[in-house]
């Protein structure tokens, strides 16, 4: 497995390289990665802070805010019959709030775990308990390529592609007039928009202070805009804009991504789709997608790609 490329510390340096504490030392171990990549320095980077039994979730998202990245997991460890059951829990966190599932942490945290408690994998397969639910996570050999499977989609209402085109800050011609905006859940719901071509893509400016309330009424949270590459089949861009900010890969919004394309043909079932994300933002990512079909629903929808270690180190708290 790959070495890790660094080693951080939270706290003050004296004169004599010493780490200096303030206050309790909590000896919580947490990981740096890039997920999405297999370059250091790209793809959407995450904290993975271990062994957080008994830690308040006041303090989890203190922590979050102190790491101030789009997710932070915390890993909390029980015994092996309940893991065995149910999988390792872990918990996600943005710097406003915890959520039910967020696909760059799953990834991440299940190479986390197959990096540093190798006894976790089971038959090539690490399984996460989120709020969600289990989330299972296949790794291929002893690369950290890692793909997991989501739940079953949701596919939710269809939008107005005039309103969605204002919120976003494009020409209703740039989006798709053959497929409707729609809102898609396989455990955090994303309203799907496909554009033209990446031309549109390139203009994505979304309206957030008008958008959040109105995709919440839609029931959605974001925006997840993409388009085919040009002359690519098996190609799409995407952009994920929340909170004033960008997600460089965003693999919750994949999986509703590829059950949106299935579902409405663009893309043929267990067809493999390669997501390029994060690349306006100088953080490019690379996420591969699939979907199958059953009795005309959408089901074994599968999101994949790299991790890299970036970074260990010692939370003093």
């Amino acid at each position: 497995m790959p070495e890790v490329a660094a080693e951080t510390r939270v706290g003050m340096a004296d004169n004599s390289g010493m780490t200096m504490q303030s206050g309790k030392h909590s000896g919580l171990e947490y990981h740096l990665v890039d997920v999405f990549t297999n370059t250091v320095l790209a793809g959407n980077p995450l904290a993975v802070v271990m062994d957080t039994v008994g830690l308040s979730t006041e303090r989890m998202l203190a922590i979050a805010r102190e790491f101030n990245l789009s997710e932070t997991t915390f890993v909390q460890r029980r015994d092996a019959a309940e893991e065995e059951r149910s999988g390792v829990r872990v918990r996600i966190f943005t710097t406003e709030e915890e959520l039910p599932f967020a696909g760059h942490p799953t990834l991440g945290t299940a190479s986390v775990l197959r990096m540093t408690a190798p006894g976790t994998m089971r038959n090539g397969c690490i399984r996460l308990a989120l709020n969600v639910g289990t989330v299972p996570v296949e790794f291929r050999g002893e690369e950290l390529y890692g793909e997991m499977t989501q739940r079953d989609p949701e596919l939710g209402r269809k939008l107005d592609g005039a309103v969605v085109a204002r919120l976003t800050g494009l020409a209703v011609e740039d989006l798709d007039a053959g497929y409707a905006p729609q809102v898609v859940s396989t455990g955090t719901a994303f309203a799907i928009v496909l554009l033209r071509s990446v031309e549109g893509l390139a203009r994505l400016k979304v309206r957030h202070d008008e958008a959040t309330p109105w995709l919440r009424e839609m029931g959605a949270r974001w925006f997840y805009v993409l388009a085919p590459e040009s002359g690519r089949k098996d190609t799409f861009r995407a952009r994920m804009q929340f909170h004033g900010a960008e997600d460089a890969a965003t693999g919750s919004a994949a999986g509703c991504a590829i059950s949106y394309l299935v579902a409405h043909g663009v893309v043929a079932a267990e067809k493999p789709i390669r997501l390029r994300q994060g690349v306006e933002m100088g953080r490019p990512s690379e996420l591969m997608v699939r979907a199958g079909t059953e009795s005309g629903n959408v089901v074994r929808v599968r999101v994949a790609g790299n991790t890299v270690p970036v970074g260990r180190g010692e939370l003093m708290l």
